[in-house]
C-alpha cells in the first residue's frame, strides 16, 4: 500500500501550483470552495456539448447550437444605434452561405489583430435569426484551421462561476486530470466493482472530464454513463458504509436495559379518552423491544400529521421514568416546544409527575430553579428548544432522548444531547414524510417505524384552489360552514420576518375579514408576537367555541387539535412549501364533519407555485407530497440547509441517482456482515478511506 499514500498525498496539492493560477485566480477558486487538486477533479461537468460534427452554414438551424468552419470575409467595429456604444462584427463564409458573428464585450486591439480577412476559423454557438440575417452572439472560436479530427470531440461544460470563464475552468480541470487523475486509488472491494460494473476511479474521472469520442452522448447528458455512475456509487457506498456501521456501532455500545413496570404506562392508557390505533400499538411495541434491549435504541418514528406520535413518545418517556430515569424532548421552535409541553404536562400532572419547559425565553430566575430540579432528578421530563443543549443543563440520569423534526437539527446536535446521559435511548420523530432516498442518507443510522393509519374519526380533507377573483363565493362558503356551527382557520404567511410588518399584516387581514364576514361571527387573531399566555387564551377560546374563526400566521403549524374546525383558508398559499401546506392542512379533518382546505394563490403566483398547489389539490398522502416536494425543490431546499453536511454530495444527485443509492446500501450491508470486515487486511484500504471521508462527521471512533 506504501506507494499509494505518497501518491494520493499529491491530491492535496494546492491549486496555486497549477500552471496559470495566480493569487487573484486562486482567491476566486477558494471562494467557490475549491482548494486542492482533488476538489477540482471532483468538480464534474453538469452537461456536455457534442462537437464531433461540422455542419455547413446553410445546415445550421436557428435556436440550436452548431459548429462550422469558414473563412473570415470581413471584421470591423460598428456603432450601435445613435449612442457611443459599439459592437464588433465578423462575417464568416463557406461555400453555402454567410454567418454574422457579434461581440458586445471585447478588447478592440486584440480583435483587430486576430480577426483578419482570409483566415480560417472554427465557430461554435447558438444560431439566431435577427432582422433577416442569421447570426451568433459571442461564439466560441478556434483559430486552429487544421482539418484534423483532434478538434472533433465532446466538450465538458462546467457549472460556471463568478469571474471564471468556461475556457479557464475547462483548462484547469483538463490539467488536473492529465497530471493527477492517475494517482487516484480505487479502494472499492473487487466483488463490488464486478457486481456493479464499475470503472477504476482514475479512469472514471478521466472519462467524466474528457469523454471518449465514441461515448453515448444521450447517456452522458443524463448522467447515466459508466464514469459518472462509478463516481456517484463510490460516494454513496462510503456514506452507507459509515451510516450502517454507526447503526451497528450503537448496538455495540453498552446501553441500559429498561424493564416494563406498567406503573405509569397502564394508568395513562386507561386515562386516555381514546384507544390507540393498531399502527400506534405496533410502533410502541417496536420501541419497547428496543428499550428493553441492553444497547441504546436509535429509532425514527415517521407519521403524518395527526397520526398520534406524541402519545407514543409520552409512553416511551414513561417507560424511562418508571425505571428511575429522566427523559428530554428537543423541539426546533419555541412554539413546538410549548405545544409538546402542554400535552405532556397535562398527562404527567394527572400521574403526579413533574414536567418542565426550557426555552430561550425562560426567565433567569425560573431557569436556576429548573436546573436544580433537573440535576436532583425531581423533574422527570424536560421539554425544550436548543436551550437544552447548553453546557449548564445537567440531568441526574438521562435515559431517553426524544428529538422532534430532526431534519432541522444536525447529527451533531443529536450527539450533544445524548452526551448528557450515559448512552441514552434515542427516539426521533418527524411529521414530514421523508422520501426513502432521503431517509437512507439522513437517517441511515436509525431503525425506522411508520405510523401509517390515522386515528378513528378523522375524515379525509377536500382541497380546492380559489382565485382571488372568487372571493365572494369563498366568503359565502365560509359563512355556510360557520352557520352549521363549525369553525374556520384563516392562515397568512409571514411576508417579511420583521416583527412590525408581521403584526401589521396579520392585524390588517383580521380587520378586513371582520368587515367582510360581519358582526354576527366573532374572530380571534393569533401571531408570533403574542405573549405565550395570550396565545393560550386565544387558543382556549377557539377550542371552547367562543371564537368562530381564527386568523393566524403559521404559528398553528403543529399540535393544535380542534375537532370542530372543519375548514382552513390559506392565503398566498404558494409562499409555503409543500410539506408546510400539508402540515397546515392536517389541522382540520380532526372531527366527524366533512372538512375542507381552500388554497388562495397570490395574483403573481409563479409556475412553480401553481404546480405545488396542484399537487396539494390532487393528493392527501404525505409521502406522495414529499416525493413531489423533493422533485420540485431538490434535497438541500427540502431539508432546510441546517442538516450537517450529509446532503452536500460532491457528485451524487439524490433524485437522479436514487437507484444507485439503494445498490450502494445493499452492498455496504453485505460487506459489514462479513465477520472480518473490521480486522481483515484485505479491507484495510476500505476502512482507511471510510475514516478519511466520514470518520469525524459520523464520529466513527471504532473503525480502523
Amino acid at each position: 500500500m506504501g506507494h499509494h499514500t505518497s501518491q494520493s498525498a499529491d491530491l492535496n496539492t494546492p491549486l496555486s501550483s497549477l500552471r496559470g493560477v495566480g493569487p487573484k485566480l486562486c482567491e476566486k477558486l477558494t471562494r467557490l470552495g475549491l482548494h486542492t487538486v482533488e476538489d477540482l477533479l471532483y468538480t464534474l461537468p453538469h452537461r456536455y456539448e457534442d462537437r464531433r460534427h461540422f455542419s455547413t452554414i446553410n445546415q445550421l438551424k436557428p435556436g440550436e447550437p452548431g459548429q462550422f468552419r469558414g473563412k473570415i470575409l470581413n471584421a470591423d467595429e460598428v456603432p450601435i444605434g445613435r449612442g457611443r456604444q459599439k459592437l464588433f462584427e465578423v462575417v464568416v463564409g463557406d461555400d453555402t452561405g454567410q454567418m454574422l458573428l457579434k461581440w458586445f464585450h471585447y478588447r478592440r486591439d486584440w480583435m483587430k489583430k486576430n480577426y483578419t480577412p482570409g483566415r480560417i476559423v472554427q465557430v461554435y454557438g447558438e444560431v439566431r435569426f435577427y432582422s433577416g440575417r442569421r447570426e451568433i452572439l459571442h461564439p466560441e472560436i478556434d483559430f486552429n484551421d487544421a482539418t484534423d479530427s483532434a478538434s472533433l470531440r465532446i466538450l465538458p461544460v462546467y457549472p460556471l462561476t463568478e469571474g471564471l470563464s468556461q475556457k479557464q475552468l475547462r483548462n484547469f480541470c483538463q490539467q488536473a486530470v492529465a497530471d493527477y487523475a492517475d494517482s487516484v486509488p480505487t479502494h472499492l472491494p473487487e466483488w463490488v466493482m464486478k457486481k456493479r460494473d464499475l470503472l477504476p476511479l482514475n479512469q472514471a474521472l478521466l472519462h467524466c472530464h474528457c469523454p471518449p469520442v465514441d461515448s453515448d452522448f444521450l447517456c452522458l447528458q443524463q448522467g447515466q454513463d459508466p464514469a459518472r455512475r462509478t463516481l456517484v456509487y463510490d460516494e454513496f457506498f462510503y456514506l452507507q458504509l459509515g451510516l450502517t456501521l454507526r447503526r451497528q456501532g450503537v448496538q455495540v455500545e453498552q446501553g441500559r436495559a429498561f424493564t416494563l413496570e406498567h406503573r405509569y404506562t397502564q394508568p395513562l392508557a386507561k386515562a386516555l379518552p381514546f384507544s390507540l390505533t393498531a399502527a400506534q400499538k405496533r410502533v410502541l411495541g417496536e420501541i419497547k423491544q428496543d428499550m428493553l434491549a441492553p444497547h441504546p435504541m436509535n429509532r425514527l418514528i415517521q407519521g403524518d400529521v395527526g397520526s398520534g406520535k406524541t402519545i407514543v413518545a409520552l409512553m416511551a418517556a414513561l417507560i424511562a421514568v418508571e425505571n428511575g430515569a429522566q427523559a428530554a424532548v428537543l423541539a426546533p421552535t419555541e412554539i413546538l416546544a410549548e405545544q409538546h409541553y402542554n400535552q405532556f404536562h397535562h398527562w404527567m400532572t394527572q400521574l403526579g409527575l413533574h414536567c418542565a419547559l426550557l426555552t430561550g425565553s425562560t426567565p433567569k430566575s425560573e431557569r436556576q430553579t429548573l436546573l436544580d430540579g433537573l440535576a436532583h432528578g425531581e423533574i422527570k421530563l424536560l421539554v425544550g428548544t436548543h436551550a437544552i443543549l447548553q453546557p449548564d443543563v445537567t440531568f441526574a440520569d438521562l435515559g431517553l432522548v426524544i428529538i422532534d423534526e430532526q431534519h432541522r437539527f444536525g447529527v451533531q446536535q443529536r450527539h450533544q444531547l445524548r452526551k448528557k446521559g450515559h448512552n441514552p435511548d434515542t427516539l426521533v420523530m418527524t411529521a414530514t414524510p421523508i422520501p426513502r432516498t432521503l431517509s437512507l442518507t439522513l437517517y441511515g443510522d436509525l431503525a425506522m417505524s411508520v405510523i401509517d393509519e390515522l386515528p378513528p374519526g378523522r375524515t379525509p380533507i377536500t382541497t380546492r384552489i380559489a382565485r382571488s377573483s372568487q372571493r365572494p363565493q369563498l366568503l359565502d362558503f365560509v359563512r355556510r360552514e360557520l352557520d352549521k356551527g363549525h369553525q374556520v382557520y384563516f392562515v397568512y404567511p409571514l411576508v417579511e420576518e420583521s416583527e412590525r410588518s408581521e403584526l401589521k399584516a396579520a392585524t390588517e387581514a383580521f380587520e378586513a375579514l371582520e368587515k367582510e364576514l360581519g358582526s354576527e361571527y366573532s374572530g380571534g387573531l393569533l401571531h408570533g408576537r403574542l405573549h405565550p399566555r395570550d396565545k393560550e387564551a386565544v387558543m382556549d377560546k377557539f377550542k371552547q367555541g367562543q371564537i368562530h374563526y381564527l386568523v393566524a400566521t403559521t404559528v398553528i403549524e403543529v399540535g393544535i387539535d380542534v375537532p370542530n374546525a372543519s375548514a382552513m383558508v390559506i392565503e398566498h398559499a404558494e409562499r409555503f412549501g409543500l410539506a408546510q401546506l400539508h402540515q397546515l392542512r392536517g389541522r382540520v379533518g380532526r372531527g366527524a364533519a366533512k372538512s375542507y382546505c381552500v388554497l388562495v394563490p397570490s395574483e403573481q403566483c409563479s409556475h412553480d407555485g401553481q404546480q405545488r398547489l396542484n399537487i396539494m389539490q390532487s393528493s392527501n398522502d404525505g409521502f406522495v407530497i414529499a416525493e413531489a416536494d423533493l422533485e420540485l425543490r431538490g434535497p438541500g431546499e427540502f431539508l432546510g440547509t441546517r442538516q450537517a453536511g450529509i446532503e452536500n454530495f460532491r457528485v451524487a444527485n439524490l433524485l437522479r441517482d436514487a437507484s444507485l443509492l439503494e445498490q450502494a446500501r445493499e452492498d455496504a450491508l453485505q460487506l459489514i456482515e462479513q465477520d472480518d470486515f473490521l480486522t481483515s487486511p484485505q479491507y484495510y484500504a476500505v476502512r482507511e478511506t471510510l475514516k478519511q471521508r466520514w470518520g469525524s462527521r459520523l464520529e466513527l471512533a471504532s473503525v480502523g
